[in-house]
């Protein structure tokens, strides 16, 4: 009978133990068939008989290691680009000038006179010292001028010669003009009494005037239109010779400004022709210039020569000089891209011009 509360105690179950000692064992079952499962699946071959098991250690062979897939990165090259080759300088051709009178530019005798004199080339002045132009000229200021040729068909005739194998030259008397400065004083060199004149009495146009130098490369555009194949321009400086002390200094003639006035000419000339690219311009020059002589006054530089002729012509040098060769050799020049002026024809090897 309980007393106080408490029953009779009558031990432990012994299924209740069995119970528990079987749970323990089936979770230790379970645990090792899950890490059997992840242990062995690389190993479980699935196939058409059925499912089976192969171990390494089991098998007859040791089997390799699959290949390792090998993937080779190129690095891209990057191609160094080719240097362009130097453009080789344009050979300059000995020219054999011969100088002709305006009928030749229409009467069709200008191929047999070449010819004849032993030449390879035409000169032909195009705006002579006097300022007349021999062809019809459109520019405002020659034609108020009245400079220009009276044959009307005369354009047509230079065009026509030009475009035939003839090498020809126009030659343009720049700014050594008798007429245009008669009626346009303000772009003309001057001295106390007026306009200026040289030792053979002609008038200057000043090539500081924008008004001059337009003129000028208008003219020379036109001749590049009308097809030569080279502009020679002479007397394209300051007067050289004369009484050059005369010429009253100012705005039109300022002895400090005399080559940036005409390295501005330049370049202005090369904008007016610029769709003419395989018109050559030359540019007469004097001995005193290539020789170094002090106190030319002409403007001209041997720099600015090589930066801008094509050729330069200048006096045949005198007898026992020094010559142009020091000159030709500064300026990198060929000896073809030096044309001396000669009375009579010289060396077949040698550039010349027999000037009449």
């Amino acid at each position: 009978m309980p007393t106080r509360g408490y029953g009779t105690y009558r031990g432990r179950s012994w299924f209740r133990t069995f119970l528990m000692i079987l749970i323990g064992v089936l979770l230790v079952l379970l645990v090792l068939l899950i890490a059997a499962f992840y242990l062995l699946e690389p190993h479980i071959i699935y196939s058409a008989d059925g499912i089976r098991i192969e171990l390494p250690f089991l098998q007859g062979e040791s089997q390799e290691p699959p290949e390792t897939l090998v993937v080779e990165t190129l690095s891209p090259t990057l191609a160094t680009p080719t240097p362009a080759p130097e453009p080789t300088p344009e050979p300059v051709p000995v020219f054999h000038g011969v100088m002709l009178p305006a009928a030749a530019l229409y009467d069709g005798t200008a191929g047999s006179q070449v010819e004849a004199a032993g030449g390879n080339a035409a000169v032909f002045d195009m705006k002579t010292d006097e300022g007349a132009l021999n062809y019809i000229s459109q520019l405002e200021l020659a034609v108020k001028s009245k400079v220009s040729a009276s044959d009307g068909a005369i354009n047509a005739a230079i065009q026509l010669l030009n475009a035939g194998e003839l090498y020809t030259v126009a030659r343009v008397s720049c700014f050594r003009d008798n007429t245009v400065p008669r009626s346009n004083m303000d772009m003309s060199i001057r001295s106390s009494a007026g306009n200026w004149r040289d030792a053979g009495n002609y008038r200057w146009l000043s090539a500081a005037n924008a008004e001059a130098r337009a003129y000028v490369t208008g003219v020379c555009r036109e001749l590049a239109q009308l097809g030569f194949d080279e502009l020679l321009l002479d007397n394209c400086s300051f007067p050289n010779q004369g009484r050059t002390n005369t010429i009253r200094a100012g705005e039109l003639y300022d002895p400090a400004g005399l080559t940036q006035n005409m390295e501005l000419f330049f370049q202005e000339l090369e904008t007016a022709l610029a769709d003419y690219p395989d018109v050559k311009v030359s540019v007469m020059t004097s001995e005193a210039v290539l020789t170094g002589t002090a106190g030319d006054v002409s403007g001209h530089t041997l720099e600015l020569l090589s930066e801008h002729a094509w050729r330069v012509w200048a006096p045949a040098p005198q007898a026992g000089g020094p010559g142009y060769a020091a000159a030709l050799e500064w300026m990198e020049f060929e000896p073809g891209r030096l044309v001396p002026i000669a009375g009579e024809i010289r060396p077949l090897d040698e550039s010349w011009i027999v000037w009449n």
